[in-house]
Order: structure tokens, then C-alpha cells, then sequence
């Protein structure tokens, strides 16, 4: 920004504005150029932005071909677009036209508003009113049915009320944890493109899961070991993280048959390359559900949680993180919302995950997240 901007007051006040703003001027030698950008367009951008041609900092076709609209009717005009990537983002762009400056040169004004958390609320209110329905229509059956031969066929059968009672009370949990669930993926959902800032020892983080879930451990008659080298941080938020790992053991310790073991290990990766990398057991499957956009040489820590269950087959991973997908003929009791809730999570933290599986012999997922 040019000595001759900052002095004069309305720059200042463009500095102080949220939303990115740019001057954009015509002819130059690759097209339009960039004459001014506040510091929130800096911050945006992160390039040099006076003199550098509008297509180096903005390569989305849809404003551009505003840009040149505006340039030629000399009108106002305003476009949404989509940003690319593992966070997308949503924008409204502004651009208003103002008129000829010095040089013969025609100048429009382009400002840029995030509607993310706009968008992503009534994605959520919309996703959560039809996920709920959809759901939740078995279980209220199920109930209704129970209470009209309560009312009618059972109604003086004592040991027939017992049992229907208790069943009514599993279908009423089983509701309740679907709400919850769905509250959580809805919130999740709604801050995924806001990283956390906290540092947090995903080591004890783990540990202390495991400690929590003993009673479904002994009830499961499952042996679960845990292996962590010393002090494990990353940058995250601890209550998701607690998420993510109870998920993971407990859907392990679900599958598990008495008697069998599940391993979680916890290590550090010197690199994404090394985060990544699979077992290579013979037979085995691996697939990445999720792969963050990181530098090759940023270290992650990695969790594995590794089971003795049913394994599964090859066409049933790609579909494991979507929301209410269950393997035929295979059930854990659960809403089938936990690995969505944990691939949201660990996009939220800038991470990544991957599962291994065979059948019959087990599977094993991987979370990988960057460290602090």
C-alpha cells in the first residue's frame, strides 16, 4: 500500500474492515491489476498485492468474469463462489465500478464477504432435519407399536409387559444417543473450517479413554493394550480428541469377540509421507478416507487402533466415514454416526485418516494429526 493510502483517513478505516477489499485497476499488462489491498486481504492473500495482476491472487472464473462485466456495462455486480480445497469455504463477491482515474484507467472496487458459517448453518438445519426423520421414523414405530398392545393384548400379561418395557426403554436410549450424535456432527460441521489452537498430549488424551470405557472392556471380555511413546502433543481441542479416540476403542472393543485383543498404539511421524504409511500385511487392504493438505515434512502423531473382529471387505471402505453406513450383517448397537463424527474432527484439526482391513482377520484405523 502506497505512502499516499495510508495517510489519508478512509484508508484507515479500510484497514480496520473485517472483510477483504481490493482496488482494482484496468489495463494493465496481463489484465486487470491490483492497486490496493487492506490487511485483510493481506491476510487472505498472503502475497505482495500492489501491482501483482488480479489473476495471481484470485483464480476463481466466476469473478473475474464479474470483474469484467463491471468493467464493461459500469455497474455493480455480485457473485457467489466455492474456495477449493480440504477446508472449502463459501464467498460472496462485491464488485462496483468507480468510474475513470488518473491515466485514462477505469478502477472498480472488489470486496470479498465469508459466508461460511452461513452456508454450513443451513446445510446443518437442513442435514439435521432430514438425518432426524430418516432415523429416528424406526425406533418411534417401534415404540408406538409396543404401547397400543401394552394397551390391548399385554395388558394384563405381566411378564409380556416386563419384556416389551425393556425394550421400549433400548429404543428410547437408541434414540437419545441418535440426537446426541447428531447435535455433536452438527456442531462439528459448523466450526470444521476453524482450526483449534490449543496444545494437547493426545498420548493421555488416549490413555484416559481407555481408562473411562473399563467397564464395557471387562463386559466385552476384550483385552486392550496401550502403547505410547512418552508425551504425544498436538494442536487440537481436547473434548473433540476424546471423541475421536473413544470412537475408535470402542468400536474395536464392539466388534471384538471375548477373548480376542485390541492394540492402540500412539507414535510420532517425522513426516506426512511416514503418517501415512501402511502396514503391508498380506491380504490386507488399506484405503485413506481423509488426507490433509500438508507440507511433506510436517511430523504428525499417529494413533492406531488395531482389532481381531470380522474385518471387512474391500468395497465396504470407501463408505465407512459416511453418515448411518453399517457393514451388512454386522452390528456394534451404535448410530453409525461415530466415524463421520471422527472424520469431521480430524478435518477440522488438519489431519488425516486410514483403514486397514481383512476379512476375518480384523481392521485397523489410523488417525494422524499434526503436532504441535
Amino acid at each position: 500500500m502506497s505512502e499516499a493510502l495510508t495517510e489519508t483517513p478512509a484508508q484507515r478505516i479500510l484497514e480496520l474492515l473485517p472483510d477483504p477489499v481490493l482496488l482494482v485497476r484496468a489495463g494493465g499488462r496481463q489484465g486487470p491489476e491490483i492497486a490496493y489491498g487492506n490487511q485483510a486481504a493481506q491476510t487472505l492473500f498472503r502475497m505482495e498485492l500492489v501491482g501483482a495482476p488480479l489473476g495471481a491472487a484470485l483464480r476463481q472464473p466466476q469473478v473475474l468474469e464479474a470483474i469484467e462485466e463491471a468493467l464493461a456495462t459500469d455497474e455493480a455486480v455480485e457473485v457467489a463462489f466455492e474456495s477449493i480445497g480440504v477446508q472449502p469455504r463459501y464467498w460472496r463477491a462485491f464488485v462496483r465500478p468507480l468510474g475513470v482515474a488518473e491515466g485514462d484507467g477505469r478502477e472498480l472496487v472488489l470486496m470479498l464477504r465469508d459466508e461460511t458459517d452461513a452456508r454450513r448453518t443451513e446445510r446443518m438445519r437442513a442435514d439435521f432435519l432430514a438425518n432426524a426423520s430418516h432415523e429416528l421414523r424406526t425406533p418411534l414405530a417401534s415404540l408406538a407399536g409396543f404401547v397400543e398392545t401394552l394397551r390391548t393384548h399385554a395388558k394384563d400379561d405381566p411378564a409380556a409387559r416386563d419384556k416389551f418395557l425393556g425394550i421400549m426403554a433400548e429404543q428410547a436410549g437408541r434414540m437419545a444417543r441418535l440426537i446426541d450424535d447428531l447435535l455433536s456432527l452438527s456442531r462439528i460441521e459448523l466450526n470444521e473450517h476453524i482450526a483449534p489452537e490449543g496444545v494437547v498430549d493426545f498420548a493421555q488424551v488416549t490413555q484416559d479413554v481407555v481408562d473411562a470405557i473399563r467397564p464395557l472392556i471387562a463386559e466385552r471380555g476384550v483385552a486392550v493394550t496401550v502403547a505410547a511413546a512418552g508425551p504425544l502433543r498436538v494442536t487440537g481441542d481436547r473434548d473433540q480428541l476424546v471423541q475421536v479416540a473413544q470412537n475408535l476403542v470402542e468400536n474395536a472393543v464392539k466388534y471384538s469377540t471375548p477373548g480376542q485383543a485390541v492394540a492402540v498404539e500412539m507414535a510420532r511421524a517425522a513426516t506426512l509421507e511416514g503418517a501415512r504409511a501402511a502396514s503391508g500385511r498380506e491380504g490386507w487392504v488399506a484405503l485413506s478416507l481423509l488426507s490433509p493438505d500438508a507440507a511433506a515434512d510436517q511430523a504428525f502423531v499417529v494413533l492406531r487402533v488395531r482389532d481381531h473382529g470380522p474385518g471387512m471387505a474391500r468395497q465396504h471402505l470407501p463408505r465407512l466415514s459416511e453418515r448411518f453406513y453399517r457393514v451388512a450383517g454386522q452390528k456394534s448397537g451404535g448410530t453409525g454416526l461415530g466415524l463421520a463424527i471422527v472424520k469431521h474432527i480430524v478435518n477440522r484439526h488438519r489431519g488425516g485418516i486410514a483403514v486397514e482391513s481383512a476379512e476375518g482377520l480384523g481392521t485397523t484405523f489410523s488417525v494422524y494429526l499434526p503436532a504441535a
